[in-house]
């Protein structure tokens, strides 16, 4: 052993041993210590219970809440709708940014500045313009004379979902126009010169050329953007704080509410290992999307 840490192929492990010591310390240690506390009934007023072992208790009490499922059905429908339009939105926003030649680079970095804001400032902003009495939009509704009365955006449960998913679109979108963007810089001219040759017209020569190279970079996108979106929690706290009612409760909201509201640390951490089962899903789906896009693009190539 102190023969193989002389030695020269030991260099590489010794020069990372520092980077998995604080691995350890700062990811699995916290793993295994909300592993253990998901089987017990962890209650933070009363720390002596988190060696009080209750096994599989946690699972079946969140298996079994209604509260949970619901909070499950919405952040699943909330990923569907924001990732979908985020992908539309970016989408257009790459095909148009790549016909432009001149200032370029100017709209890449602008298209950038609302993926640089925090969610919570986001989340602090658009709870100002939904505002009912002094938001901005509802000011420019009556200016407009669309409206008589203020529209309760935050407190009507299915127009709090949706200023929240427009915000989480506005934020993140720029996320799928960069990625985007260069795929499409890195599309071949060649392909698209013959197709225009053999007289494809614009839509078949995007159906069929530069789509189908760009499906790649929307894979990566979504699974980047799936693992953020299910983790969605600073918006959400900040805009309705779950409400009205838990109409707008996410998984994360819900977790947050019951380990430190509630102060019933175990079940929370029993909820956050069943949830994990809805990103690894996610993950797993548009990994293999991916392996499919690339397999056809060497294909076709």
């Amino acid at each position: 052993m102190t023969r193989f840490f002389r030695s020269p192929q030991a260099t590489p492990y010794l020069l990372l041993l520092p980077a998995i010591a604080v691995i350890l310390a700062v990811v699995l240690v916290p793993l295994l210590v909300s592993l253990w506390t998901s089987f017990t009934g962890y209650n933070l007023t009363k720390p002596a219970t988190l060696f009080q072992w209750v096994g599989l208790r946690n699972y079946q009490r969140v298996l079994a809440s209604s509260d949970f499922w619901w909070a499950f059905g919405r952040t699943v429908l909330f990923i569907t709708i924001a990732l979908n339009l985020e992908l539309l939105l970016g989408l257009g926003l790459a095909l148009l940014v790549n016909k432009i030649t001149w200032g370029q680079r100017t709209l890449r970095t602008i298209m950038m500045f609302p993926m640089m804001f925090s969610p919570i400032l986001v989340g602090f902003q658009f709870k100002y313009l939904f505002n009912d009495a002094v938001g901005l939009v509802n000011n420019a509704l009556f200016d407009l004379g669309l409206i008589r009365e203020p529209i309760a955006w935050l407190v009507d449960p299915i127009l709090a979902n949706f200023a929240i998913i427009f915000a989480e679109v506005w934020m993140s979108t720029s996320v799928f126009a960069i990625l985007l963007l260069a795929g499409l810089m890195a599309l071949p001219k060649e392909p698209l010169e013959a197709a225009r040759v053999d007289g494809c017209n614009p839509w078949q020569v995007f159906r069929h050329i530069t789509l189908p190279f760009l499906m790649p970079f929307i894979y990566i996108a979504m699974t980047i953007r799936s693992l953020d979106v299910a983790r969605a929690y600073d918006m959400v706290r900040i805009m309705t704080n779950g409400g009205p009612a838990g109409r707008t409760e996410l998984l994360w909201t819900l977790m947050t509410r019951t380990g430190y509201q509630n102060s019933q640390m175990g079940m929370a951490n029993a909820m956050g290992y069943v949830s994990i089962i809805l990103s690894i899903a996610f993950t797993v789906f548009y990994y293999r999307k991916l392996t499919q896009a690339r397999t056809f693009m060497g294909g076709a190539q």
